[in-house]
């Protein structure tokens, strides 16, 4: 016998309805896409991804906290339905960060005009 109101089935979900199947629309080493972004990506990555993440509608002062450039990675490729893993998105800003931070910032330009 069951009680009115209580819940015995679990809805049944997609099965990881975050992970994206599409991907970056430019390469990581793609430079001469946006020569003056990338002069400043390598020049002054902090200036660029503070650009970036105001750019992308969240406070500047994000890639100055620890984490930030992943969250807005993370909250970037998941917008934009691109393929991967939280993991990735911060090996990706570790090893190639200046790099990255550019292709982010085409991929922006790229989607939003």
């Amino acid at each position: 016998m069951s009680l009115p109101g209580v819940i015995t089935q679990q809805p049944i979900t997609e099965r990881n309805p975050l992970i994206g199947k599409g991907s970056w629309r430019s390469g990581l080493c793609d430079l001469a896409d946006n020569i003056p972004v990338c002069v400043l990506g390598a020049l002054c990555p902090q200036i660029l991804s503070c650009h970036l993440a105001h750019s992308y509608g969240e406070n500047c002062c994000l890639p100055l906290v620890p984490g930030g450039m992943i969250a807005l990675r993370t909250h970037m490729r998941l917008s934009y339905n691109i393929e991967g893993t939280i993991c990735d998105d911060a090996v990706m800003l570790m090893f190639c960060g200046p790099c990255e931070i550019c292709r982010m910032t085409r991929e922006l330009r790229t989607r939003n005009g």
